[in-house]
């Protein structure tokens, strides 16, 4: 039975979502909620995660007074999309009463799976890239839009492990899953830099071969570097300045899919916000210069 939960003072409180006119946002964490209200800042958006808001309360409060200011984007991260099981409806449930509520430009989630029959795991594990696996993603994303009754991103993964059965690349995989489901894909380039450095491929070639229809919104953050066995690892801990070479990966995706809005993450060690807005300043730099290049003297 799906639980409901009242939100009649909130429906349609918000108007429908079009594009943010400035194409930076950055991720409303709870240290920068006073802030973020309180200031004037130079964004067309914030991105949360759902789930912290389902159950109301002051964390629902402060979303509110944040919607009245900027455009959002719900970036889950429980529906398991990946998983053998079907999407929770429950899960859905509030997912979708959130979505009426506060009326976000994009509703995304990832290419991963965490939960299992009663195990609810903390993470967002990989997937094989095969048929069978993709037919299953595609199974769950379809649902959920049917569910939702809208369209869906789905971001590309950061993983630490390549399985030996892999029948196609990520980039196949993630454009084969958008073009059977009609989602869009959220390119993360902070991840996509990640795996190319721990599985020993090309980035800009994945890049290259994302079908650029299909790209919805980007993603940049920081990583952390782990020595092991005489190998450095990356680590996409999001909790450090983007490093010069996504910015460099970063310039190169804009230049393939154009001014696609795009959000600086920062989850763990949490700066000052004036440090994570300099970090959003940066990409609509990129932005900008991009845009002055197709049209000279051309507004940002």
């Amino acid at each position: 039975m799906v639980t409901r939960i009242n939100h009649e003072n909130n429906l349609n409180k918000f108007p429908p979502a079009t594009l943010p006119s400035q194409p930076v946002g950055i991720g409303l964490r709870y240290p920068y909620y006073k802030d973020a209200l309180e200031t004037d800042l130079e964004l067309g958006w914030l991105e949360v995660h759902p789930e912290n808001y389902f159950g109301g309360g002051t964390h629902r409060h402060f979303l509110s007074e944040a919607r009245k200011k900027y455009q959002l984007s719900l970036h889950g991260v429980g529906l398991s999309l990946g998983s053998t099981d079907p999407v929770s409806e429950t899960h859905l449930q509030s997912f979708k009463e959130l979505i009426e509520i506060f009326q976000p430009f994009n509703v995304s989630d990832h290419a991963s799976w965490s939960a299992s029959g009663n195990a609810h795991l903390n993470d967002l594990l990989p997937l094989p890239y095969t048929h069978e696996t993709l037919d299953t993603l595609c199974l769950n994303i379809t649902r959920t839009q049917e569910f939702l009754g809208r369209k869906i991103l789905v971001e590309n993964p950061s993983t630490y492990v390549a399985f030996a059965e892999n029948d196609m690349t990520e980039y196949q995989f993630m454009n084969r899953a958008a073009e059977m489901t009609g989602c869009g894909l959220l390119l993360d380039i902070n991840n996509i830099y990640v795996q190319a450095h721990n599985h020993g491929y090309d980035a800009w070639e994945y890049i290259e071969n994302i079908n650029t229809r299909h790209v919805g919104e980007m993603h940049l953050a920081g990583h952390s570097e782990h020595k092991t066995t005489g190998k450095t690892i990356l680590i996409d801990t999001h909790n450090r300045p983007v490093r010069g070479e996504v910015w460099d990966l970063y310039e190169f995706a804009v230049r393939r899919f154009g001014a696609i809005p795009t959000l600086i993450e920062w989850d763990q060690d949490f700066p000052t916000l004036d440090i994570l807005v300099a970090e959003a300043d940066k990409a609509r730099a990129i932005i900008r210069n991009f845009a002055e290049e197709r049209i000279p003297h051309a507004a940002e």
